[in-house]
């Protein structure tokens, strides 16, 4: 069982709760980090714990949603077993698998559909890395200074 880790900040706790309940319908586990409410929140109070568990191995993948998907990107994407991918797009979501070898995806709920969120969540947990040449240039994201 694919194992899924979900958080964001409060522009995102609506859509996070729909996908929550879509991504346990269609078989996945989720462990959701909230924030658990659409009070005000700080995305890295989040995306932190969420990064820490992939990283661990404790989820497979993750997903972020904000109201830009600018900030739980910028902080996920401090991790360096992280590769987290802003999308808006079915193709989006799949590239980032395919040439990226994205971990997480980042969504951003003032600018997708509810509908489309979840298209694109399940496109990005369906689709495989394809290796290659691609993955000779994810070898060379970290940074290794």
């Amino acid at each position: 069982m694919i194992r899924v880790a979900i958080g964001g900040d409060h522009a995102g706790f609506e859509y996070k709760t729909i996908l929550i309940k879509h991504l346990k319908e269609n078989g996945f586990e989720v462990k959701d980090f909230g924030p658990y409410s659409s009070d005000s929140a700080d995305y890295p109070d989040y995306v932190h714990p969420l990064c820490n568990a992939i990283e661990a191995k404790e989820a497979d993948y993750g997903v972020l949603i904000c109201g830009s998907a600018n900030g739980v990107a910028i902080t996920a994407n401090k991790h360096q077993k992280i590769r987290a991918a802003i999308c808006w797009q079915n193709e989006l979501a799949a590239l980032a698998r395919q040439h990226n070898d994205a971990n997480i995806i980042c969504l951003p709920a003032r600018f997708i559909s509810s509908y489309n969120a979840q298209k694109m969540v399940d496109i990005f947990l369906t689709t495989d890395f394809e290796g290659g040449r691609h993955a000779r240039r994810v070898g060379k994201i970290a940074c290794t200074v």
